[in-house]
């Protein structure tokens, strides 16, 4: 089969999935997914680590909200603004209290991916297949609307052809859509014969804080060297690190990152599966939103530097 046939199974492949989420409302991978491999085969790949099955408390209360704003204003005040004042221009935002109330929740286990999936495995892909290169227009920036950045700034992450920006082959891929991240794992899953998908986000949350409800993969207390999130940016720095290089954002698990550097896809899709949630947060938010509690949603179309996935694996 040739290139351009290939990809475009793939986008058949795709555009039949996101139909059959459409009409079953909450979307693909459904929340309560079964998997299809034991935990000693996951073992014997490196690549994954094994989340076991049974309950864990996911969401969030009162306590754990007010908590996210309070560490959320401190790293926002300076000079012009209070902590006093941060802490309720955040609170008026809203952002934390649309967090799914806390609940006990039974999950079957899941073959979960150590790394995001980075440049150079993405690099594979697009050069096998002939899929288009990491990146958006900045007519398409413009449009999409949620800039964070401008456009001058997502220049530096755009890919040349098919070949990533210079020294970053292990920082993860961005400037994805949904779309772009299951026809990756569409096509690794034919490379070497398993399945792959991307996580459910109740999956991805119980891999980031276990069973004991703790709010960052290393416990309640948060810690300014815990992570890649956005203390560089006010200084005119911040961008995507190599994967896997805090150790204090590795889950109980092995789950590298499952606190900052970038945002990740999830299969779970709302609103007739137009948008997906994303976990964890990017180089560039405040603490708050790197609790594993916190979930964003964004169009399935979306491309951003801030947006990355990785997968889990079914067999």
């Amino acid at each position: 089969m040739g290139v351009s046939a290939s990809v475009k199974r793939s986008k058949q492949w795709w555009l039949g999935l996101t139909l059959l989420c459409s009409i079953y409302g909450s979307g693909c991978g459904a929340e309560s997914s079964i998997a299809t491999i034991s935990a000693e085969s996951c073992a014997t790949d490196p690549a994954f680590v094994w989340v076991p099955p049974g309950q864990f408390g996911r969401g969030s209360d009162q306590m754990e909200r007010g908590y996210g704003y309070r560490i959320s204003a401190i790293a926002a005040a300076d000079d012009k603004t209070s902590r006093v004042d941060a802490e309720q221009f955040l609170r008026k935002s809203g952002w934390f209290d649309r967090e799914p109330q806390k609940a006990k929740v039974e999950l079957p286990g899941v073959c979960f991916g150590r790394n995001l999936v980075t440049n150079q495995q993405y690099q594979k892909f697009i050069q096998a297949t002939g899929h288009r290169s990491p990146g958006i227009s900045a007519v398409d920036y413009q449009r999409q609307g949620f800039l964070v950045h401008p456009y001058a700034e997502v220049k530096s992450f755009l890919w040349q052809g098919e070949q990533f920006p210079e020294g970053e082959a292990e920082h993860p891929v961005v400037l994805v859509s949904y779309e772009d991240a299951m026809t990756f794992a569409k096509w690794q899953g034919e490379q070497d014969g398993n399945v792959y998908r991307l996580p459910t986000a109740l999956e991805w949350e119980k891999a980031a804080r276990g069973t004991d409800g703790r709010y960052f993969p290393w416990g309640n207390d948060w810690r300014d060297a815990g992570t890649n999130w956005g203390q560089d940016v006010a200084k005119g720095g911040g961008r995507t690190s190599r994967v896997g290089i805090y150790p204090l954002s590795r889950s109980i698990y092995g789950a590298e990152d499952m606190a900052g550097n970038v945002f990740e896809y999830t299969s779970t899709l709302r609103q007739l599966g137009r948008v997906s949630v994303l976990k964890g947060c990017s180089w560039d938010d405040s603490p708050g939103f790197c609790r594993a509690a916190y979930e964003h949603t964004r169009p399935v179309a979306s491309r951003h530097i801030l947006f990355g996935f990785r997968l889990v694996r079914l067999k």
